[in-house]
């Protein structure tokens, strides 16, 4: 039994240790509650210092960039007022200048003025002196001056013609003995010149190189490079002389683009050598294909023509790359398109197949390089192969009277080609105008003294006068000639010119008995 004093010692005890305990978490969790308030407290009043920082880092920022701005519209400003005082000192000036220069003008006008009115008064001092002269000289010769100037002037027109008839004939036949050697050689060294610009303008182009060592990469070694363009394209490349630049030279078009636009991009791309140039060279005629079949159908598309065979489209496509007269054969053909379908409609006809004949008037240029024949006969079998009507494969044919015109759909694209061509021909007349213009050449011909009769030939281009060789002398045919072309020159309207030829013959006949 344990005594009951020490049994109060015990719970005593572990009262105390109790107590002790209760105490010590109390004070704990009011210590940690009074350091948790202390640190919020603290954190609250850093964030609200640090916000106040910011707040005057922002204000300071802003009235920084405030002031550069005002500091750049200020500089503008000063710049755009010193800008317009320099403007305002030009104008000034230029004002102050124009204002001397309308003085100096004033008074050199009223300097014009005044010798104006001196010489308006010795001018009639110089009539009145004239008109006295010629008074006495009336009442010396007895005749008035009209009288006296008539007979000089037929006197010395009489003379005159007869010494300028010399002249002329003395001229002409001097002309007449160098004349032909001249012009030969004239025509001969013009033919030679427009062939050498036409062979270089329309068989040759030049590709600019980025230095000259790209000729060396083109020829390649032992010249495998330049064999190997030629025999996939077909052209000649000629590399000579000319700085930074080679030539590719052939007459088919098409084949000269591929070339061209293949070796273009060999210089482009760096990469030189026969595999590449197999593919780079496959893959321009695969793009030149399609341009020529988007080409052929655009102009389907705009003359607004449809069921045209794939082929002939594409052929269409290759007249952008031909010309013929200087002029490009893809804008010619649609040119007569439009111009045969007006034409077309103004006279009541079907402008869908004038328009139809007129665009494919010139397709056998396409492929005459290739075929041997006339263009027009070669463009109306190309037609008939790929399903034109009739109408349409004669017209072709017939546009240049290469078959007889049957109906007026070839008439019709004769006249539209020769518009855009401008080429002759363009002009068409009826047959009683063209009758008429001969009649009255030959009526002005005839209305000369001394004409015997007269011819209008060669379509009205020569007339040959037949004189009378008691009535016009040799120096007189030559002034009745220029006198005959002068009048046709006034009185008549015709297309070229009109060659006046006068013809005197002196016949001696004598009988034999």
């Amino acid at each position: 039994m344990v005594p009951l004093s020490a049994l109060f010692i015990i719970i005593g005890i572990i009262t105390f240790f109790a107590g002790s305990i209760v105490t010590y978490i109390y004070l704990k969790n009011t210590l940690k509650r009074k350091i948790l308030t202390e640190e919020s407290e603290r954190i609250l009043k850093e964030a609200k210092e640090e916000a106040e920082r910011i707040k005057k880092n922002t204000i300071l920022q802003a009235k920084e960039e405030i002031y550069i701005l005002r500091s750049e519209v200020e500089r503008e400003v000063r710049e755009r007022r010193h800008d317009l005082q320099s403007w305002e000192r030009k104008l000034s000036s230029k004002e102050e200048s124009i204002e001397k220069r309308l003085e100096s003008i004033e008074r050199k006008e009223a300097e014009l003025n005044r010798r104006e009115k001196t010489v308006l008064i010795q001018e009639k001092k110089c009539e009145e002196m004239i008109e006295e002269y010629r008074r006495r000289l009336e009442e010396v010769a007895g005749m008035t001056s009209e009288d006296a100037k008539r007979i000089i002037i037929e006197s010395m027109k009489e003379e005159a013609r007869h010494d300028a008839a010399k002249l002329i004939k003395q001229i002409e036949d001097e002309a007449r003995e160098v004349a032909d050697k001249k012009a030969k050689k004239i025509i001969s060294l013009a033919i030679q010149r427009y062939a050498g610009e036409y062979v270089a303008e329309k068989t040759v182009s030049v590709i600019p190189l980025p230095n000259e060592e790209m000729k060396g990469r083109i020829i390649g070694r032992e010249g495998r490079n330049i064999r190997a363009i030629e025999a996939l394209t077909g052209v000649d490349i000629i590399i000579d002389d000319t700085p930074e630049a080679v030539i590719i030279s052939c007459f088919d078009p098409i084949r000269r683009e591929i070339a061209r636009i293949s070796l273009e991009r060999l210089i482009s791309d760096g990469r030189i050598h026969p595999a590449r140039i197999e593919e780079i060279v496959a893959n321009v005629h695969q793009e030149m294909e399609n341009t020529i079949k988007e080409a052929g159908e655009a102009l389907v598309f705009e003359t607004g023509l449809h069921g045209i065979h794939p082929e002939l489209v594409k052929l269409l496509g290759k007249l952008k790359f031909r010309s013929s007269y200087g002029q490009n054969v893809y804008q010619h053909s649609r040119e007569v398109a439009f111009l045969t379908g007006i034409m077309a409609s103004e006279l009541g006809l079907n402008p869908k197949h004038a328009k139809r004949a007129g665009l494919l008037h010139d397709i056998g240029k396409a492929v005459d390089h290739e075929m041997e024949g006339l263009h027009a006969l070669i463009g109306a079998e190309l037609a008939r192969k790929y399903g034109e009507s009739p109408k349409i494969v004669h017209a072709i044919a017939a546009h240049h009277e290469d078959e007889k015109p049957l109906t007026i759909l070839p008439l019709l694209v004769q006249a539209a080609d020769a518009l855009s061509g401008a080429r002759p021909g363009a002009r068409r007349e009826t047959l009683e105008s063209y009758v008429k213009r001969l009649e009255e050449l030959e009526a002005i011909a005839r209305s000369f003294p001394g004409v015997e009769k007269c011819y209008a030939i060669q379509a009205g281009r020569e007339l040959r006068v037949f004189v009378e060789s008691d009535k016009v002398s040799d120096e007189e045919a030559v002034l009745l000639s220029k006198d005959i072309a002068k009048r046709i020159e006034k009185e008549l309207t015709y297309p070229g010119q009109i060659k006046v030829t006068v013809i005197r013959e002196t016949r001696a006949i004598e009988i034999a008995k």
